[in-house]
């Protein structure tokens, strides 16, 4: 997908969950964020947005915080959503996408950020239709091109995550295959930490639509509750989740 193409699919999931917050029940639980009612479901994606918005407006060279930039939540609702969307799309779509800028993530470009919106917003979307009951949908390209940038800012999240310090392990390779598109993934976990690429064998594997895997990956639906297979070793594929 090109710069154009991720703006549009952020547009289209923005807009949808701002119909489903139209819907819900505010006070509901969000089951998968266990600390988190749908009012504060909307009002970390709103932020997040707005957050977004002004890192790419300004180009910024460096992270500023939202306190820094002194961004207040006004509330959780769906004109906020949408309010907030279209600013971060305006910015998107008005930016250079080869301006390099600063992002927590592989790629230091302007480029970097409305694809990570796009998946911001679809799995926390997930979430408001999990808290509904709602069977979760996504087109399968998108699903696995999630997972694609979950993997390619894995590296990068380690300097703000001690779990991620602690993956390590023993030349295992764990295999991730979907089967509603042509994408695999490999991982090698090492006494020094992990790394993507292509392997002579696999310890593991996990097989599935790519909405499937990008559930059970990003945590939003358990193995036991999905429809991915899981061949060898289970045990490697819980400890990566």
């Amino acid at each position: 997908m090109n710069h154009a193409e991720y703006c549009n699919a952020t547009e289209d999931e923005i807009e949808l969950f701002a119909q489903l917050l139209c819907e819900a029940n505010v006070e509901a639980a969000v089951p998968s964020c266990p600390e988190w009612k749908v009012s504060n479901l909307a009002a970390h994606l709103g932020e997040v947005h707005r957050w977004a918005e002004y890192m790419v407006k300004h180009v910024s060279p460096r992270y500023v915080s939202s306190k820094e930039m002194g961004l207040t939540l006004e509330d959780s609702s769906a004109q906020w959503i949408r309010s907030g969307g279209s600013q971060l799309l305006a910015t998107l779509r008005s930016a250079d996408p080869d301006a390099p800028m600063w992002s927590w993530g592989a790629d230091q470009h302007v480029r970097f950020w409305p694809r990570r919106q796009l998946h911001e917003t679809l799995v926390h979307r997930i979430d408001l239709e999990l808290s509904s009951g709602r069977e979760p949908r996504a087109d399968a390209t998108i699903a696995a091109d999630a997972i694609d940038e979950l993997f390619a800012n894995l590296q990068q999240a380690k300097s703000f995550s001690k779990k991620l310090q602690a993956t390590t392990g023993h030349d295992e390779v764990l295999t991730f295959r979907s089967l509603d598109t042509s994408h695999e993934w490999s991982v090698e976990l090492t006494e020094t930490g992990f790394a993507f690429g292509e392997f002579a064998h696999s310890t593991a594997s996990v097989v599935g639509s790519s909405l499937d895997l990008l559930l059970v990956l990003y945590r939003r639906r358990s193995m036991i509750n999905s429809s991915v297979v899981v061949s060898g070793d289970r045990p490697l594929v819980e400890f990566w989740l």
